[in-house]
């Protein structure tokens, strides 16, 4: 991580410097789309959202990732340890002491809930969701899907809402930060139905899939011959066409974020929205390949953003103050 962006977040502890280096490292390497939109942030913001995602992504990892040999139990016992491990550092404990030790995903984390007084049920609520992977493999109805969506994506939201600030009492934002995560999320579910068929799981509920004359059975198929059965293009237009409806909605949010961070999220919003384009332009082959937003695409989004993420830190110094 540069030191301008430590420097201008007041991380000046040597410990802390290279816990926040560490997360924009995983940052970088793993998450492209949400990187590139980070890169419009203030760069005072830029290392809580690093440290953010960094953790999400240790979780995560251990649940999409885990050891050839390892049992249900032994990953399951995994997550629990990386759960105590986030409970430790949110107790106060001291962050040179978590980096020495091997835990500067932790320390970051922890240095970022306490300057941003970010609630942590949010926390708590994603680890319940990583849980959830260990033991559901399918769901029947968005309802049932709520909860596990909740975790794994609204609280996301929640939790980068204070690094971002608002221009309204941060309970009138937080609906809107909530459905921008829950958007991101169906549009990974959409995009990844392949790879997540092979990890024994399907987000799309049943009685969506059902509706069209798709199960499960008939998804394995086209995962299996690489081609796409019209009833599945049927069934993912009509979820592609409800996200949409998620990401109008979450973009009502955007006009009430601090004038700092606004481009950002609005380039976040309309990269993740372009994996829909792309999803309908590769005429819903998700089963046979990754659909993903061009380089050239990305870039023709970002710049335009840059120029206004420039511009608003130029008119307003002021940034959204931690709590």
């Amino acid at each position: 991580m540069s030191s301008t962006e430590l420097d201008a977040a007041g991380v000046a502890d040597p410990a802390l410097r290279a816990a926040y280096t560490r997360c924009r490292e995983l940052n970088a390497a793993h998450g492209r789309t949400y990187f590139l939109a980070t890169r419009l942030l203030a760069p005072a913001q830029r290392p809580a959202i690093h440290a953010l995602y960094g953790f999400a992504r240790m979780a995560d990892d251990v649940v999409d990732d885990p050891a050839a040999d390892a049992s249900p139990a032994a990953v399951a016992a995994r997550l629990e340890e990386v759960r105590a491990r986030m409970h430790r550092g949110l107790a106060g404990s001291d962050p040179r002491a978590l980096v020495a030790e091997g835990e500067p995903v932790v320390a970051a984390l922890a240095d970022t809930v306490a300057r941003y007084g970010i609630d942590h049920r949010h926390l708590e609520d994603f680890m319940d969701s990583m849980a959830m992977d260990l033991t559901v493999t399918e769901y029947a109805t968005f309802d049932d899907l709520a909860r596990y969506v909740h975790g794994s994506a609204a609280v996301i939201g929640l939790q980068v809402l204070p690094v971002l600030g608002t221009v309204v009492p941060r309970a009138q934002a937080a609906p809107y930060a909530a459905d921008l995560g829950v958007a991101f999320q169906v549009t990974n579910f959409l995009r990844d139905v392949g790879e997540d068929l092979d990890r024994g799981r399907v987000y799309l509920p049943r009685d969506e899939l059902a509706a069209f004359g798709v199960d499960r059975d008939l998804l394995d198929r086209c995962r299996r011959t690489g081609r796409t059965d019209p009833r599945v293009r049927r069934a993912l237009a009509h979820l592609v066409a409800r996200t949409r409806a998620v990401y109008r909605r979450a973009e009502r949010g955007i006009a009430l974020l601090h004038p700092v961070s606004r481009p950002c999220v609005r380039t976040a919003h309309v990269l993740y929205g372009g994996i829909l384009d792309e999803i309908v332009a590769a005429d819903y082959d998700v089963l046979g390949g990754r659909v993903a937003v061009g380089t050239g695409r990305r870039a023709a989004v970002a710049l335009p953003g840059l120029a206004r993420a420039v511009g608003s830190r130029w008119r307003r110094r002021v940034l959204p103050t931690p709590a």
